[in-house]
């Protein structure tokens, strides 16, 4: 299987020692310390326009979701601001595709109001993450000193040893089927994220102000290793 790393060429090797992820592989990260991560992107839910007997119900199940969980999780909440270059586009090739004048005008002044009405008020979007956990360590099978050998040199390990990464990344996806199971109970929907998004989602993390202007190029296009 082929293996893609994170950072691409134009980020310095000195700058890589200062991440916690080795590689991202078969939609799961690797950490340096040899721990898996599988990241899930779950959707939200209006809580204040929910009636008091809908809200004691999801505080119920989210309870429920809690208490069932024999792992720990990580719920992250990630705040951008509302990018609408996309949307502005979409709205240009509409106008340049019309032969009504009242239409154009109408079209260019909403263009204009939306830009501003973006710029200045600093609208955010917020995505919801929910990260598993899998950990060697967590293998209790396993003899003290295999799990000491595994804590000293955990990156190696998981990279050298095929059969002890799927055997690990099996039980992460246990936990990944687990989670998305239970917390179906809340109204809520996650997919789990395959290494482009990823790779597309730390990449905009450790370098906001380059991915504004410079986007990731495809998982395909990055320099790969067997």
């Amino acid at each position: 299987m082929h293996s893609a790393k994170l950072a691409g060429n134009k980020i310095s090797q000195s700058t890589q020692l200062f991440l916690d992820i080795a590689e991202i592989k078969n939609d799961i990260v690797i950490l340096k310390d040899g721990t898996l991560r599988s990241v899930l992107m779950a959707s939200s839910i209006n809580f204040a326009l929910k009636s008091e007997e809908e809200q004691e119900a999801l505080v119920s199940s989210y309870v429920t979701f809690l208490n069932y969980l024999n792992f720990p999780i990580q719920i992250i909440i990630q705040s951008r601001k509302l990018d609408i270059e996309n949307y502005i586009k979409r709205i240009e090739s509409a106008e340049r595709e019309l032969t009504n004048e009242l239409l154009k005008k109408v079209i260019v002044n909403y263009k204009v109001y939306i830009k501003e009405l973006v710029e200045g008020g600093d609208i955010m979007t917020k995505h919801f993450y929910i990260v598993v956990p899998y950990s060697a360590i967590e293998d209790k099978k396993r003899g003290f000193f295999s799990r000491v050998g595994t804590v000293f040199s955990p990156a190696k390990v998981v990279k050298l040893k095929q059969n002890r990464f799927e055997k690990y990344s099996h039980e992460l996806n246990q936990r990944v089927e687990h989670v998305t199971m239970n917390i179906s109970s809340l109204g809520i929907t996650v997919v789990k994220l395959d290494t482009q998004s990823l790779i597309e989602l730390y990449y905009n993390v450790y370098n906001p102000a380059i991915a504004k202007n410079q986007k990731l190029v495809d998982l395909s296009k990055l320099r790969i290793e067997g």
